[in-house]
């Protein structure tokens, strides 16, 4: 038999918000489970609460629709919370019967079949998370009426597992709402404004009661205007998204069949100084209870304070709330360029020990803006740090996100020994105030005065380094020194030099900011000379700045020694007074 496919992370896709909002007549989990025995494992069905059909045609095949359903596994253990067992997941197809023709997808459910009024899938494992269960694909029965409906009702059974029944629903007809492209000026600079005469057509055999109205825009851009009737919120600062602000409208009403609406009042749009590359998304449905909790997906929303949200008939046509014929045309996108900066700035530290100790550094990069750098379409990496280990060290633990290469930035097989320089990729967005923040553990192989190692920001491609958004190359390298002549104030700096700070350094670095105080950015690449890590680094860009050794001075004598020792105890004195990074 084979195998339930697992969910599918969607975090690094730009069109991940589109995909949830296909699930036109919102995924719901089944009624609450009766109480279980707490090793019984409890699994739940999932899919649209309600299909609509298109009627049937006079002429012509009719046209069809898919139904997903899906099966959660709610155990949050990946390696070992999975079902090891059979299952069979039984639909009785008997409500619809005159209403809809069911077929089973076979490409998508191989190990389903339907007898009569029933189907029955038969497959083994369910892994924890939510995944396909069967796919159907359904049609209006021949003689079917408008408005006619009907419900298909799904159970499961397995040994030593329940599974809580779902219903889905099943209807001939309703509105098929349809949002038009509005054509947006999408070469910006910071500060332009223009309007947004949202305009949606109805072209269904039925009225919609009422539509909900979704806007999500990334975080270069903003509509001031906070409505009444819309509700707001934000994505989490702390994970690394889009930063987007999504609005949902409810905007009362009955929007006949055959007309066209606009907004009363036109939304302003425009790009704010954090603005580089942006998105605007529109989507228009039938506003329900069910669609509103299924568009905000637990998400904390604010009401807004303003005036009400209006649509207006822009011309008549020909009211039961139904379900959207066509759910893949309610939304449209619009993407945006606007000609920005923004200012990554390497930092790194300075750390000391005697020879066999090991120390803890942090390095990275803040960006200092105006612009938030996002890749919204490709999901690609914004940008790599690039650490060059100090001679006389290795990397006894680092990042997960940073993996081993050559000295030269090649290809390193062997992640788990220390190797000379590490390449940390961010994610694809770097907002503004945020940047990359990495700690490495160095071994002290070699007491050595003044070591150093270059900690670059720059492109993920090793022979493009240059940041096409940075206008200021000389900072985007800072310098991790080991065993410094100084007290330990300065732990990071920029330096000299052309694109991609890849020119060599005219001062010692500036003082590294605290990752605990600063937002934290997305994993990045680093860079070392003889150095290696204790776990395997992520695929990255391939591409890196120039490295730098600094000046080395071996300590050959008994008064050498003693000078280190007292530098020693300046240093961690300085260290434990500004509790930076401990």
């Amino acid at each position: 038999m084979t195998r339930c496919s697992p969910r599918t992370v969607l975090h690094r896709a730009a069109g991940s918000f589109a995909a949830a909002g296909l699930l036109a007549a919102a995924s719901l989990a089944g009624a609450a489970a009766p109480a279980q025995a707490a090793d019984t494992p409890v699994f739940t069905f999932g899919g649209p609460a309600e299909t609509a059909l298109h009627p049937y045609p006079e002429s012509g095949k009719p046209k069809s629709s898919k139904v997903g359903i899906t099966l959660y596994n709610p155990s949050e253990d990946e390696e070992n919370g999975g079902f090891d067992g059979d299952f069979t997941l039984t639909f009785d197809l008997s409500g619809v019967a005159g209403v809809a023709d069911v077929k089973i997808d076979g490409e998508a459910s191989p190990d389903c079949r339907i007898t009569g009024t029933k189907a029955v899938c038969e497959d083994w494992g369910i892994w924890p998370g939510s995944q396909s269960a069967a796919d159907f694909v359904v049609t209006a029965a021949k003689g079917s009426e408008n408005g006619a409906t009907g419900t298909i009702k799904v159970t499961g059974q397995a040994d030593g597992a329940t599974f809580t029944p779902f219903t889905t629903r099943l209807t001939v007809g309703g509105p098929d709402l349809v949002m038009q492209r509005l054509p947006f000026k999408t070469e910006l600079t910071p500060g332009d404004k223009q309007q947004a005469p949202i305009t949606f057509a109805n072209r269904g055999t039925r009225d919609a009661d009422g539509v909900l109205l979704t806007l999500r825009y990334s975080r270069g851009l903003d509509i001031p205007q906070r409505y009444s009737n819309c509700e707001y919120t934000v994505d989490d600062p702390d994970q690394p998204d889009f930063g987007s602000t999504t609005a949902l409208c409810s905007v009362e009403g009955a929007f006949e069949a055959g007309a066209t609406y606009t907004l009363a009042t036109p939304l302003t749009l425009e790009a704010t100084e954090r603005a580089y590359y942006d998105t605007f998304l529109y989507r228009i449905q039938e506003d329900s209870a069910a669609q509103r909790t299924a568009q905000r997906a637990g998400a904390p929303f604010e009401r807004g304070t303003g005036g009400v949200l209006k649509a207006v008939p822009v011309k008549k046509g020909a009211a039961v709330r139904s379900t959207d014929l066509d759910p893949y045309d309610n939304q449209q996108e619009a993407d945006f360029r606007t000609e920005n900066t923004a200012d990554f700035v390497a930092y790194g530290d300075q750390v000391a020990g005697t020879e066999g100790s090991f120390v803890k550094a942090d390095i990275g990069f803040r960006n200092e803006g105006p612009a938030w750098i996002g890749h919204i379409r490709s999901g690609e990496d914004v940008a790599t740090v690039d650490f060059t280990v100090p001679q006389g060290a290795s990397v006894a633990t680092k990042p997960e996100s940073c993996r081993a290469v050559t000295a030269d930035g090649q290809y390193r097989e062997n992640q788990n020994t220390p190797a000379p320089r590490y390449f940390c990729n961010t994610s694809m967005t770097v907002r503004d105030g945020g940047g990359l923040d990495l700690r490495f553990e160095l071994r002290v192989d070699k007491a050595m005065v003044g070591a150093s190692g270059a900690v670059t920001v720059r492109n993920t491609f090793l022979k493009n380094p240059k940041l096409p958004f940075d206008p200021e190359p000389a900072n985007n390298t800072a310098y991790l020194i080991l065993n410094g002549e100084g007290d330990g104030s300065d732990s990071g700096g920029a330096t000299e030099g052309g694109d991609g700070g890849s020119g060599e350094p005219s001062t010692p670095p500036t003082s590294a900011p605290d990752p605990e105080e600063s937002p934290s950015g997305t994993p990045g690449p680093s860079e070392s000379t003889t150095s290696g890590g204790s776990s395997a680094g992520t695929a990255g860009g391939s591409g890196g700045g120039l490295a730098s050794t600094g000046s080395i001075a071996l300590i050959a004598s008994g008064t050498a020694a003693a000078a280190l020792a007292a530098g020693l105890v300046l240093f961690t004195a300085a260290r434990r007074r500004a509790a930076r990074h401990g």
